[in-house]
């Protein structure tokens, strides 16, 4: 096998469809002489694989690859969207449910935030859901401090810039006044850090409590705070193109998980 082939995928990814680790672990892994391929050592990723060359990691034959796999999870208030916290705070991943597989968030929730986080087993769909230029609407319910009216949010629909960085316009609609906090439905293209917050806060308002409902095609729904439930294979081929080889085996019937 060369090295160079255009041929198959590359090998870390292939390592990382089958579940056993991520891109940059399997790399580890393979510059640590864990892995070999055909009975050959290898201590590079730099090489491409097909279905017909047998994997071998720690002396295990790697499996086929998983289908590529999204998941909608309602993101509880409190926890950290990343695999481990250097401040000790709990984090989204120690809270999935047991027998979901190895997965990575498309995107990201902070801790004060809350809704859906989609999760998938793929870094193709990761990156294609993630990717600036698909321009994704995600939607949010957002409560805030204060009494807006249309005009103090007109500036958000034209775009606004908050210390020196040029946030796109906002769809914003108020949906109800409740005592001293209004709720607003915000749409919106793009994921900066903290966009929403940093943006209201430049009309004078303050942002209480922030909900993620929908990311493109993809609803909350009523899926509970905590919980999993698997988006079917059918609305991944439709939505993504994903899965449309005939070789792929059917996965169980997607259902709704609690911790």
């Amino acid at each position: 096998m060369e090295n160079e082939s255009p041929k198959g995928e590359r090998i870390a990814k292939v390592m990382a469809r089958a579940g056993l680790a991520s891109r940059r672990e399997a790399e580890r892994m393979i510059a640590a002489g864990r892995v070999t391929v055909n009975g050959k050592l290898i201590d590079s990723p730099a090489l491409n694989v097909t279905p017909a060359d047998k994997i071998v990691v720690d002396g295990k034959d790697v499996g086929e690859p998983d289908v590529a796999r999204l998941w909608l999870y309602h993101k509880p208030l409190g926890l950290v969207t990343t695999e481990r916290d250097e401040k000790g705070r709990d984090t989204v991943f120690a809270n999935l449910p047991k027998d979901l597989p190895r997965v990575v968030s498309v995107g990201r929730l902070d801790i004060n935030s809350e809704g859906l986080l989609l999760l998938t087993n793929d870094g193709g769909v990761k990156r294609k859901l993630e990717l600036p230029a698909t321009g994704w609407l995600r939607k949010y319910r957002v409560r805030v401090n204060g009494r807006p009216n249309d005009k103090a949010l007109e500036p958000l629909r034209k775009g606004v810039t908050v210390d020196g960085e040029r946030f796109q316009a906002f769809d914003v609609v108020i949906d109800r006044q409740q005592g001293a906090n209004a709720w607003l439905t915000v749409s919106l293209r793009e994921g900066k850090n903290r966009e929403i917050r940093r943006a209201l806060g430049e009309v004078g308002l303050k942002v209480n409590r922030l909900i993620r409902i929908s990311f493109g095609p993809f609803r909350l729904g009523e899926v509970k705070a905590g919980e999993v439930e698997e988006i079917k294979q059918r609305v991944l081929r439709d939505q993504l193109g994903m899965n449309k080889g005939p070789s792929q085996k059917p996965k169980p019937k997607p259902q709704r998980r609690r911790k």
